[in-house]
């Protein structure tokens, strides 16, 4: 076994993939009733160097799955319940792979507990915006993430075999915590007594089903011979509980075409551009020409390639091509181009059509992406200048960003950038928090919002943006190059851990609920627990795993 992965400049990682690509999941449609089986290929790791043994996942078996839910939410909307269990016997999952993990760098490690807990999130966010429910059919062992898997779904089934436990033997195994989802959902969503809690995160050997559900680990057991029939009952039921349709054609998702340069990627509504030696990234976000159809039919003939779903889908691909494969670029500039009423046109559509399935799914994959912008840990500068068009949904970059700036034109105001309001501003798309971005930005001011409110279609001058607190500063067009180039030099001088810790903390106000907790852990003591030598030094609890050494810990309490 190598001593070190290959590092993240020897390998890109593409989370493009379809299932006819699939190594560790498979995916089986009958009538209302999805079912993904996790078979993971012992062989078939993201990087040499380490087997995917027990059904135990690495970032390979995430990205299949992130597609496969992708898949299951758009090109088969008759499907109701997706129920996650295991093709292997006895085994549902061991949780992620601990020889991956050893071996991996810090920042691997980092990035892949953020995509993990992003896609678990987006379960849980499909359960409650989009009426697709999710039960996990644990058909054997259950521990570490394989655990968190089933901790997202609405709920949890056990077989009753007398040798099955669910553990999260993360502290006691690894010397690190249980994947940050893991203890969050445990306590916040589960409401797992503490003191049980505590015993179960601290007990290797986990539970068996008969104590998982006195302590509220599980939703249901069932010994072997009733165990699908309690799946099929559970399954039956949430499908009658789920508002999806039974009667429409799915959008197939394309493959999404990128052009890969030696300086960023190329999509059609989307264009990075990556100066390494500043270590900045410029994302420019489109519009289409023209404005797209107004009805259902029209959106659906239209398919993936409606302006949305794509845009949608392209900067998601940005963010997560960037957050793994370009670390040392620490500055994104989020900018856009195109026609302000094409965009708002677009807005008036999927707010008409709001409650119809395709349209509900594209707003919930738009809000994911968002939110998936605002927990990299990078930082985020607006840059409207001339030609932008931050408008609608568009506009959510503005306050998404961690400063806005916007180009002021004294000599030219007609010719100045615009920012303009629409309905989808005001709840469309729910931070982590669960609020708007404009709610955020001005604590849940009643009276703020709804001035602003009172603007929505208004075209907003930069003296305007300005004076309604929508923008951090409007430097003229003697000041602007200069204005911004201080502010991307002054930035990126600042230590990276330092910023990383600062915008987390900035971005998110207001009161914590489980994503935001989740998050704060992942980004402080998940970080901090990484690096600790207890966890990766060379007689570390992570490192020594599976070659019959003890791990050495210091043991200072720090």
């Amino acid at each position: 076994m190598n001593a070190r992965l290959p590092d993240q400049h020897d390998f890109k990682v593409d989370y493009r993939t379809a299932p006819e690509h699939y190594r560790h999941w498979k995916l089986r449609i009958e009538a209302a009733v999805a079912t993904l089986l996790l078979d993971v290929d012992e062989d078939g790791g993201l990087r040499p160097g380490y087997k995917l043994k027990l059904n135990s996942y690495d970032l390979g078996v995430d990205i299949e799955l992130h597609d496969a839910l992708q898949r299951i939410r758009f090109e088969h909307p008759a499907v109701k319940t997706v129920v996650l269990t295991s093709a292997k016997p006895r085994m549902f999952c061991s949780g992620a792979n601990i020889y991956m993990l050893g071996l991996s760098s810090h920042a691997w490690k980092v990035n892949f507990c953020r995509f993990t807990n992003e896609t678990r999130n987006s379960i849980e966010d499909s359960s409650v915006h989009s009426g697709l429910k999710f039960i996990a059919a644990l058909n054997g062992n259950t521990a570490g993430g394989g655990y968190e898997v089933a901790l997202a779904c609405d709920e949890i089934l056990m077989i009753d075999d007398r040798s099955s436990a669910v553990s999260l033997p993360e502290v006691p195994l690894l010397g690190v915590l249980p994947g940050t989802g893991g203890l969050t959902r445990v306590i916040d969503k589960r409401k797992v007594r503490r003191d049980l809690a505590d015993i179960f995160c601290t007990t290797t050997e986990g539970v068996r089903a008969d104590r998982a559900l006195a302590w509220k680990l599980v939703d249901a057991i069932a010994k072997p011979a009733g165990f699908e029939q309690l799946i099929e009952e559970r399954a039956a039921a949430w499908c009658a509980r789920s508002d999806r349709p039974t009667d429409r054609r799915g959008v197939k998702l394309e493959p999404l075409v990128r052009t890969d340069t030696r300086d960023g990627l190329r999509y059609e509504y989307v264009q990075v551009d990556i100066d390494r030696l500043k270590r900045v990234a410029t994302l420019m976000l489109r519009t289409p020409a023209d404005t797209g159809p107004d009805s259902v039919v029209g959106i659906e003939a239209q398919g993936c390639a409606w302006w949305p779903l794509q845009l949608a889908r392209e900067l998601d691909d940005a963010i997560l091509y960037l957050r793994s494969n370009e670390l040392a670029v620490g500055v994104w500039l989020l900018k856009t181009r195109g026609d302000a009423q094409v965009a708002l046109h677009y807005d008036q559509v999927m707010e008409s059509l709001a409650d119809d399935w395709l349209v509900r799914e594209v707003s919930a994959y738009l809000r994911r992406t968002l939110a998936r912008l605002e927990v990299s840990s990078r930082s985020l500068f607006a840059v409207a200048d001339e030609g932008s068009c931050f408008a609608g949904t568009l506009a959510e970059l503005l306050w998404a960003a961690d400063r806005a700036y916007m180009l002021a034109l004294p000599e030219q105001p007609e010719s100045a950038p615009r920012v303009t309001l629409s309905s989808a501003n005001f709840g469309r798309y729910a931070t982590v928090e669960g609020t708007s971005r404009l709610s955020a930005r001005f604590y849940a001011d009643a009276g703020r919002l709804e001035g602003l409110r009172a603007r929505t279609g208004q075209p907003l001058t930069p003296e305007q943006a300005l004076e309604l607190e929508l923008v951090t500063a409007t430097p003229d067009d003697i000041d602007w190059e200069d204005e911004i180039r201080l502010a991307i030099e002054e930035r990126c001088s600042l230590s990276p851990d330092a910023l990383s810790g600062m915008e987390a903390n900035l971005r998110f106000t207001g009161s914590e609920n489980l994503y935001t907790r989740m998050f704060a852990r992942l980004s402080a003591w998940q970080n901090w627990i990484f690096i600790r030598p207890n966890a990766v030094g060379e007689d570390g609890a992570l490192k020594v795993f599976g070659t019959g050494k003890k791990a050495k810990f210091d043991w200072n309490r720090v």
